[in-house]
């Protein structure tokens, strides 16, 4: 995943950016980009340890319809190959479990934040509404700005 990518993943994890900001861009990608960016998703879920219980807020953020295959898929929990049968989903299915997995990702993201906000060895739980701290990032992994 890009880096600009993963800020933008943060940021909607923080509540700066909306869902609407992302599911376009999504939408436009090739299958298989698709897959590679949830897969890459799929990372920043598990580095933000979801819990069991943040499957039902995660459904009901998503606005999705519990019956949906991927939120159906997600009841069956949290653990990695549980995750991986969402991403592996025909493609009419990903925008939906992309959308599902970002909201499940900010549930556990915001629990994580409270915990590890400004760790100096962890960007992404940096304040990324902070100009200074996005320029920081950029520079400290060979970007301009």
């Amino acid at each position: 995943m890009k880096l600009e990518d993963q800020i933008l993943v943060n940021r909607f994890g923080q509540g700066l950016i909306a869902i609407d900001q992302l599911t376009p861009g999504f939408r436009l990608l090739e299958l298989m980009t698709k897959k590679k960016f949830l897969n890459e998703l799929l990372f920043l879920i598990m580095q933000s340890k979801p819990e069991e219980g943040d499957i039902e807020p995660a459904i009901i953020k998503s606005d999705l319809k519990s019956t949906f295959t991927p939120c159906v898929l997600l009841k069956r929990g949290v653990a990695n190959h549980n995750l991986e049968k969402i991403i592996n989903l025909p493609e009419y299915e990903l925008t939906k479990a992309f959308v599902l997995l970002l909201n499940l990702f900010k549930v556990a993201y915001e629990r994580r934040f409270i915990d590890e906000k400004d760790n100096p060895h962890k960007w992404w739980y940096w304040d990324l509404s902070d100009h200074e701290k996005l320029e920081k990032i950029m520079v400290s992994e060979g970007r301009r700005v």
